[in-house]
């Protein structure tokens, strides 16, 4: 006979059970709303009467409401009045920190930017960047009366680990052991969550991009920071410390450029977005270190610009390639910039790639906002699989 620890060991708390089933009723809202109760209970496998007592939860919450139409079963019968997300009265806040400046946003509970602004880094230190951008929410906010914040998510590239809210590392800006949730929090009297930016990514495609539904995926971010995320079940693999998808130094074959850990050829040296404009700088197509302007002059026909990103996109290509063998995921996104505007660089990614796989090589689905969409769904990640833990009262 198994033991009373065995039996709780093998099946879920209470808890557990309920957190999970909240979560799936709100998925089926946001991925098929309008939507019947009736239908939500047959898309999920939960009974009739629990998806009712959830959604009458999620409507005292103000997260979901009634639709205006009801609808007839063939015409007969009592008619269905169908529920849907209710995306006028909440939104959270969205905070990416890039290397040369800091999105800050608001977004909706589908994940579309309400409001956005771009924050140019005077300086890095990180209690000028975080206060500026707790600044810049609040005046989103005030901006935008009608919406009530639900918490902030924040997005960062290099070592972030999640469960304390720190930012372990990020040699680029220069950050160590950053407490970002605890700064924020202080600052905006909100509920801050933070993630690194391709794991943010990844659970944005699942909620509200190409991936919805879908399998395992693999997330490859290319900026200024290269990394990665891989999901499978609709769970985002973290890893101890939230260390998984350091990718930035393994190496290229071939690969030129010095990296500052001593090797050379490593990814992120070879990739990063540094490396593009100081090489766009050097063949004449632009005197700055803005990455867009490499691709408005190669949509102005440089052939030097061309060169430049085609290239850059087959080599992540190659890149992704040798990560497909090693995890062999349904799905890659990739979020590059020239990928994400020009159709020979993401034919060019793909061939990198191989004809075998191609077809399973995507862009983002957020190609004109995916900084601020990496925010922002940090928290909607939480809220999603957590939505009776949401206290929009308290606020």
């Amino acid at each position: 006979m198994p033991s009373a620890l065995a039996s709780t060991l093998a099946s879920p708390s209470t808890s557990t059970r309920r957190r999970t089933s909240a979560s799936v009723v709100l998925r089926s809202v946001l991925e098929h709303g309008p939507v019947a109760r009736s239908t939500i209970a047959r898309l999920t496998g939960l009974s009739p009467a629990s998806v009712t007592d959830y959604c009458a939860r999620f409507t005292e919450l103000g997260l979901i409401r009634e639709s205006a139409v009801p609808r007839r079963s063939n015409g007969v019968g009592r008619p269905h009045v169908p529920v849907d997300l209710d995306d006028s009265r909440f939104v959270v806040g969205g905070v990416h920190v890039a290397v040369p400046y800091t999105t800050v946003a608001l977004l909706d509970l589908r994940g579309r930017v309400v409001a956005r602004r771009e924050l140019k880094h005077e300086r890095t230190d990180p209690g000028w960047v975080l206060a500026r951008a707790a600044e810049e929410l609040g005046a989103l906010l005030a901006g935008n009366p009608r919406c009530r914040a639900l918490g902030v998510g924040v997005a960062v590239g290099g070592w972030v680990d999640r469960e304390s809210g720190t930012v372990v590392e990020h040699a680029l800006l220069g950050w160590r052991d950053v407490a970002v949730r605890e700064v924020l929090g202080a600052r905006t009297g909100l509920p801050v969550h933070v993630d690194g930016h391709a794991r943010a990514l990844v659970n944005a495609e699942r909620l509200f991009g190409r991936a919805r539904g879908g399998g395992s995926m693999l997330h490859l971010f290319v900026g200024n920071v290269v990394d990665a995320a891989f999901a499978t079940h609709d769970e985002v693999h973290h890893g101890p410390r939230s260390q998984a998808g350091a990718i930035a130094h393994l190496p290229v074959p071939g690969g030129t450029e010095p990296c500052a850990c001593g090797r050379t050829g490593c990814l992120q040296a070879e990739l990063s977005e540094r490396t593009l404009c100081r090489r766009a700088r050097e063949a004449g197509v632009t005197d700055g270190v803005n990455p867009m302007h490499v691709v408005a002059a190669a949509a102005a026909d440089d052939p030097e610009a061309v060169r430049l990103l085609v290239e850059r996109a087959g080599a992540i290509g190659r890149a992704a390639r040798l990560l497909l063998d090693v995890l062999n995921p349904e799905t890659v996104v990739v979020t590059e910039v020239g990928i994400i505007h020009r159709e020979d660089c993401l034919n060019a990614l793909r061939e990198g790639v191989g004809d075998e796989r191609a077809a399973a090589v995507v862009p983002t689905s957020f190609p004109d906002s995916v900084l601020a969409v990496a925010g922002g769904s940090v928290a909607l990640d939480v809220l999603y699989r957590d939505p009776l833990a949401a206290r929009p009262e308290a606020i």
